[in-house]
């Protein structure tokens, strides 16, 4: 629990509220969601749950696509098992396989991995699959798409059939329903659209800028629109300060929120913050967890955050109890990608307005 607070997750998405009981019950589960609806929460707590920490073989195999998902789930899933002791370790291709011998020599616990790197472990007999008790395909359709469906069959005959099997793909058609019925008992089968995250009580905008504008920009936004009290996002406790604190050079009453406050601290600025003794609130993800004020009338992200999910969280500190709000992304050069997995995963309009614009 302790570890999902610090991710900042405070409800839960569908693919979460729908695979994490069934999963906890060891029933397989077949789970069709888009990449970036929190299915790694949605298979990785309930795995953490069922091993066991103090048996030092590798007991959950979670098969990735890409190397790059495969680093991605292997960071979430330390994050959550953050204060249970698990050693989580992502394999893949183009990494030196003698670092990955000597982890998996040392006990790895949960492998992360990429089908053909994990093949290549299993024919040096460097990788032990016969103590795993839970399987995760994830991404299923794009691993079929890239031609790992004998590699998946293979690591499959390496594993204890009375395992438990769950598999996660953003379509679910029939090369994937025949992979199913061949190594799955029984499985649950959750459908979650992306469709279900949409806000649609709250105005939403981005503005592209150069870098360099970025704070005008945002200066702008603050003189420009009639906000009477606001959160503005960071990614980083030292942009959070910096922030804070050129915006009261400017003369806007503003003050930090970070992780690195003491409880007494935070109180003392949120206290503030919702008595109205100031209006602009800049603070971290971490920080702003489960932040429920009142009144809170625009949020701004200053950073697009690097996991898709989080903008949902940080917009949603505003038009809550049914009220309206506002939200604004500043989307610099660099940050259009992950601006872009965003604007995939909602139905709901987010309106590009210019730099000049004279906010409505």
């Amino acid at each position: 629990m302790k570890g999902i607070e610090e991710l900042g997750f405070t409800s839960l998405f569908p693919i979460q509220a729908q695979a994490i009981i069934p999963l906890l019950k060891g029933n397989d589960v077949i789970g069709q969601a888009q990449t970036g609806t929190g299915k790694t929460a949605a298979f990785g707590i309930p795995m953490i749950e069922r091993l066991d920490p103090k048996v030092r073989n590798v007991q959950g195999l979670i098969l990735e696509p890409t190397r790059e998902l495969a680093i991605q789930v292997a960071q979430h899933i330390n994050q959550l098992s953050k204060y249970v002791g698990f050693h989580v370790l992502p394999v893949y291709g183009g990494e030196s396989i003698q670092n990955q011998i000597r982890a998996l020599e040392n006990g790895a616990q949960i492998v992360v991995g990429t089908p053909g790197r994990i093949i290549d472990h299993l024919r040096r007999k460097t990788l032990n699959l016969a103590f795993v008790k839970i399987v995760v395909i994830d991404e299923a359709d794009r691993m079929l798409d890239m031609g790992f469906i004998e590699d998946v069959e293979y690591i499959l005959s390496k594993v204890p059939t009375n395992r438990q099997t769950s598999l996660f793909s953003a379509t679910i058609d029939q090369t994937v329903m025949n992979l199913c019925q061949r190594h799955m008992r029984k499985p649950e089968k959750i459908l979650v659209s992306k469709d279900e995250i949409a806000l649609t009580q709250m105005k939403q905008y981005y503005i592209v800028v150069n870098p360099a504008n970025k704070f005008e920009i945002l200066c702008d936004i603050l003189n420009e629109k009639q906000i009477h009290k606001a959160i503005i996002f960071c990614r980083t406790r030292q942009d959070t300060n910096k922030l804070a604190y050129n915006l009261k050079l400017r003369g806007h009453n503003a003050k930090p929120l970070h992780a690195g406050f003491t409880q007494a601290q935070r109180d003392s600025v949120v206290s503030a913050f919702r008595n109205g003794r100031f209006k602009l609130l800049v603070a971290t993800d971490v920080a702003a967890r489960g932040l429920d004020i009142e009144g809170i009338t625009h949020v701004v992200n200053y950073n697009v955050p690097l996991d898709a999910l989080v903008y949902f969280h940080r917009i949603g500190r505003t038009a809550r109890m049914g009220r309206d709000g506002t939200a604004i992304t500043l989307v610099s050069y660099g940050e259009q990608t992950e601006f872009g997995n965003i604007k995939a995963l909602t139905k709901t309009s987010i309106e590009e307005l210019e730099c000049n614009h004279p906010f409505i």
